[in-house]
């Protein structure tokens, strides 16, 4: 009798922690917290090379990790250790950046799901000489692109171009012979892409 107590209270823990498993597999990004220290964290459709981070407040990496597997992942983190201030949880993907933003204080870790957000990354493509810049821009950010011919060290500026309200924004460049260097801001992000034309 006491075996099969035993044996029917392992199963209604299985079942339930297999529910609550399955409950935050159903999330897009979620995080659970696990004990007093532990934190898990659990993304889903991830892709093998995705890069997970953990940045402080000044951008500093203090944490990086190429995703092995496709599907989902989970990882525990004991963020009780980090010194007081705000970080965030970065997933890299081909064409978009997730953050989840968190703060430690007093040991204690607080997220707060209204703060995340997902930036979209530009995507350049060169085909001969010609360089096709595309980039998802739906909460309308200012965004600058900056074209630079290379010559050995220098640098010089060949175009540059400010763009506001625009949702999607598409571009095509003609580059003659040479090194170029693209520069794309927006949103407070900086994303660089080399040319060998």
């Amino acid at each position: 009798m006491k075996k099969t107590m035993k044996n029917t209270k392992k199963a209604i823990l299985m079942v339930a922690f297999l529910a609550t498993v399955v409950g935050f597999a159903n999330d897009s990004n979620s995080l659970i917290k696990k004990g007093a220290k532990k934190t898990a964290i659990v993304l889903k459709n991830v892709k093998v090379g995705n890069l997970l981070t953990i940045k402080d407040n000044y951008g500093i990496v203090l944490y990086k990790e190429a995703i092995k597997t496709e599907g989902s992942y989970t990882k525990g983190f004991d963020l009780t250790q980090l010194p007081d201030g705000d970080y965030v949880f970065e997933l890299e993907k081909d064409l978009e950046i997730n953050t989840i933003p968190f703060s430690v204080a007093l040991n204690q870790v607080t997220f707060n799901k209204t703060d995340e957000a997902t930036y979209f990354k530009p995507y350049v493509k060169q085909d001969r000489d010609l360089v096709y810049v595309t980039k998802l821009n739906p909460e309308l950010k200012e965004t600058t692109i900056n074209v630079y011919a290379i010559n050995g060290t220098e640098s010089t500026l060949r175009f540059s171009e400010k763009i506001t309200n625009t949702q999607s924004i598409e571009k095509v460049f003609k580059l003659t012979k040479g090194n170029f260097k693209i520069e794309i801001n927006s949103g407070n992000k900086e994303y660089t892409t080399f040319i060998n034309n």
